[in-house]
């Protein structure tokens, strides 16, 4: 293992900050991961879940500075475990990681790991 990130949110936090700024959703999540968050019941509960694993990406990798877009986490099918697809300047890279998602009415959490 080369590295662990772990993050937490407040999902309402987010909620509110993507209702104060509707353009901050293409910033910060790709189109397929807004797509996913918008067939649930609760988009901000999806969304926050994967802003959370992008910073827990970005920690494991230890990194500086990064886009929003290079990190995307993709839904498998058949409910299979959440997958890590590096973009741009992180692509092609190498790195394995492994991700969990979580979240309960209030909070959303990830962790990453990096082989």
């Amino acid at each position: 293992m080369s590295g662990v990130g772990l993050d937490l949110l407040e999902i309402e936090r987010l909620e509110a900050a993507l209702e104060r700024r509707p353009s901050l959703a293409a910033r910060l999540f790709t189109e397929a991961e807004r797509e996913y968050a918008a067939a649930r019941s609760r988009p901000g509960q999806h969304l926050a879940a994967r802003f959370c694993a992008k910073e827990a990406v970005a920690k494991a990798l230890a990194l500086d500075a990064w886009s929003w877009q290079d990190i995307e986490v993709v839904s498998t099918p058949e409910g299979g475990p959440p997958r890590v697809v590096l973009h741009g300047a992180l692509a092609g890279q190498g790195h394995v990681i492994d991700v969990s998602l979580t979240h309960s009415r209030g909070t959303a959490g990830a962790v990453a790991v990096v082989r």
